[in-house]
């Protein structure tokens, strides 16, 4: 009986660790190779133009208290961006955005960040370790992402200065690259 026991013991297949640690290192060599590509195009076909005739309604307190609306930001070139700290891409994305507002800088151009349904204290903690350029707006109840559709972080949408949603963007962009700058200075004309 004894016997029978060690046979059939030795006869288990032995759960081997290097399998998955292999199948989990290619997979991330291959989002590394992959992942910086996407990231860098920003080609004017990831610029959507919008059908809506209605721009949905933004109305949200930032990080001190004070309320914000898209109409405070008339008559500017707008980029409503949504993203949460704990997305990598929405952090990638933000020096790039840095970039295009200092691009840009003197001309009638605001960046807003709508923070997707985190904490007060856990986006003030991010804001000072990162540097952020532009309005952060908190929606911790998550209402403004439905009303604008947002399925995807990051997204986000260019409004022109007439207040209407132009053109939306779904994933992570860079913001400073030739193609993006040139779509955001159309809308000043």
């Amino acid at each position: 009986m004894t016997t029978i026991t060690v046979l059939a013991e030795s006869r288990r297949p032995r759960r081997s660790t290097a399998a998955p640690f292999w199948i989990l290192l290619a997979a991330m060599m291959l989002c590394a190779a992959i992942g910086p590509a996407a990231r860098a195009e920003a080609d004017r076909s990831r610029f959507v133009p919008s059908r809506e005739t209605a721009t949905p309604a933004l109305t949200l307190k930032d990080i001190s208290g004070k309320t914000y609306t898209l109409a405070d930001f008339r008559d500017h070139v707008v980029l409503v961006n949504f993203w949460a700290t704990w997305c990598e891409p929405c952090r990638a994305e933000m020096a790039s955005m840095h970039q295009l507002k200092e691009r840009l800088a003197g001309r009638p151009f605001a960046v807003l960040l709508v923070n997707y349904g985190e904490a007060r204290a856990r986006v003030a903690d991010f804001v000072k370790r990162e540097p952020v350029e532009g309005t952060i707006l908190l929606d911790p109840n998550q209402d403004a992402p439905r009303a604008w559709r947002v399925r995807v972080l990051p997204s986000s949408f260019l409004i022109g200065p007439d207040g209407r949603v132009r053109y939306s963007v779904i994933g992570e962009i860079d913001w400073a690259s030739q193609d993006a700058i040139a779509v955001v200075q159309e809308l000043f004309r």
